[in-house]
């Protein structure tokens, strides 16, 4: 069975929260979050008003996820994405699975007319980086911070 990337769906919540915490647990290495927290934010984001999930599928299974949350840049006095996540299981990566995530953002994005997209990765990880070059993809002028 071929590559499907596709908007998520509401049959996909319960792969889609394995997934989720396989990125942020098992790869991350953050605490769970409550699984009525990720619920929320799956049904969220099949709203589709704040952001959007993609997913991956191969032979019946969800491999990855990817996520575009929706915002502004007053910089471009313009909507953007920001593609928080982008995540494929472990014998997946360097795959078509990958590219194929990103590339479903990216057009996205064009095709519904967003200035841009921007994402961020943890500076350690150098393999993401790699594939985000290969795509494209170039480091900005500005430095990140967050506060919990």
């Amino acid at each position: 069975m071929p590559l499907i990337v596709r908007d998520a769906e509401p049959d996909d919540e319960n792969s889609l929260t394995e997934l989720m915490y396989e990125y942020i647990v098992g790869f991350y290495q953050k605490p769970r979050p409550a699984d009525g927290n990720i619920h929320q934010l799956i049904q969220t984001l099949l709203e589709k008003q704040l952001g959007i999930q993609f997913v991956a599928e191969l032979d019946g299974k969800l491999v990855g996820f990817a996520t575009l949350y929706f915002a502004f840049s007053t910089m471009k006095a313009d909507k953007i994405t920001i593609m928080n996540d982008l995540y494929v299981m472990e014998p997946f990566r360097g795959t078509e699975v990958e590219s194929e995530l990103f590339l479903e953002c990216q057009g996205f994005s064009k095709d519904q007319g967003y200035a841009y997209m921007s994402w961020i990765t943890a500076p350690e990880n150098k393999r993401a980086q790699h594939f985000f070059e290969k795509m494209g993809g170039v480091q900005g002028d500005w430095v990140n911070y967050s506060i919990s």
